[in-house]
């Protein structure tokens, strides 16, 4: 749907990712006249919100994401009942670590999850026997887990958003943002000369976002794009159905070096997502689009973790058979940006969701409602009823102190 340029929008939300789409479908449902913009073709595969899957879970070492996570399920819930159609399939969610380590018995304790002991025999689920948990470590199961079709759900949102009166463009990039003197207005423009007038903005372009706030503030966002790789390895003959949701196979993190986490085999019949959580930086706008790029460092420890934790379950000989690059956008603590831009010139006009830090997914539909209503009401009363801090968020925790809220583990 086109956009006249003299069209004065309540919303002018910038990029079409996940947070966009949920904070563009936030902001029409209460009835904003919304305008979602995207540089790229809608759904595209550039960025850090395409593909097929995304996992949800609710164990964090940090406590400010629980009650995040469970907000966003009911609000999952909310919009597939809107749409008339799922793009989440729950299952259980396992993490393994080491009895010892602060960050894993943290993220047990946060997200409510149960131990399961060795030697529990009945009472053990069947797909516990496929891990063979390494000396000193442990694993513990939670009932909050499942699998996200992340193209499929982007989509949902956008689709929502449209239905409820908001304006969707792609191939629409923006290169700069405004207060227009006299009025008060924000002005966004694009690479194509094209002018858009709102009274609020919200930014969420991923990897882009620190070059577009710097140019348009001056500001050093913290925010670092890392080069990821998604993979797909064979499940071994005679395993496929064990490692499958129907089977009520888990979503599972396992804490240490390397972090691994992994996905029930869905996607792709007989294969399994196993990755890495990180990667090299890169630039956006110059990424090695090689498959080889940085590929010893973000497979070869999964091939090795694989080899200790599922013997015999998963082939890793040859490598994996599908290799998908991504992006994060890590900000130093990996903790999100959420907040106004500020400044004299915007104020609480224009708010900012970045660096979500290969988490975020997960959380769009509460992180695009708290967005959503930063911008209209300057304060998200979604995000206190939910018992959520957003100070964790604020850009102003790196003045000062360049890693932010990281903690010891």
């Amino acid at each position: 749907m086109a956009a006249p340029a003299s069209e004065r929008f309540d919303v002018i939300v910038v990029g079409a990712g996940i947070m966009g789409s949920c904070a563009a479908h936030a902001a029409a449902s209460r009835g904003a006249r919304v305008l979602l913009l995207e540089r790229f073709d809608l759904l595209h595969q550039l960025g850090s919100s395409h593909g097929e899957s995304r996992t949800i879970r609710a164990t964090y070492p940090q406590p400010h994401y629980p009650p995040l996570v469970r907000l966003s399920r009911r609000l999952w819930d909310d919009a597939q009942r809107d749409a008339g159609y799922s793009v989440l399939t729950p299952t259980p969610h396992v993490d393994l670590g080491p009895k010892d380590d602060p960050a894993f018995v943290a993220a047990v304790a946060n997200g409510g999850a149960t131990e399961l002991a060795a030697g529990e025999g009945g009472a053990r689920p069947k797909w516990a026997e496929v891990f063979r948990v390494p000396e000193g470590w442990t694993m513990a199961s939670s009932k909050l887990g499942g699998v996200m079709k992340a193209t499929k759900a982007v989509a949902m949102f956008q689709a929502l958003a449209v239905k409820m009166g908001a304006v969707v463009r792609d191939r629409a990039e923006v290169v700069d943002v405004a207060r227009k003197q006299g009025d008060g207005t924000i002005v966004v423009r694009t690479s194509s000369g094209e002018e858009f007038h709102g009274a609020k903005c919200i930014i969420t372009i991923g990897a882009w976002t620190s070059k577009l706030v710097k140019s348009v503030t001056g500001t050093d966002l913290p925010v670092q794009p890392l080069h990821v790789l998604i993979c797909y390895w064979k499940v071994k003959p005679g395993h496929e159905h064990e490692l499958t949701t129907e089977a009520g196979f888990p979503t599972f993190a396992s804490y240490g070096d390397p972090y691994i986490y992994s996905t029930p085999s869905m996607e792709y019949p007989g294969l399994i997502k196993i990755a890495r959580h990180g990667g090299p930086p890169c630039d956006p706008d110059s990424r090695d689009w090689a498959i080889g790029s940085g590929e010893g460092g973000l497979v070869d420890p999964v091939a090795r973790w694989i080899d200790e934790v599922m013997p015999g379950m998963v082939d890793t000989a040859g490598g994996p058979v599908l290799r998908q690059p991504c992006m994060y956008s890590m900000t130093p603590d990996e903790d999100f940006v959420i907040d106004f831009l500020g400044g004299e010139e915007f104020g609480m006009d224009v708010v900012v969701g970045a660096g979500f830090s290969g988490h975020g997914f997960k959380m769009g539909p509460a992180v695009g409602k708290i967005l959503a209503e930063m911008a209209l009401d300057g304060e998200a009363r979604t995000a206190a009823e939910a018992g959520v801090e957003l100070r964790h968020f604020r850009i102003g925790r790196f003045k000062g102190n360049p890693m932010g809220n990281a903690m010891s583990f």
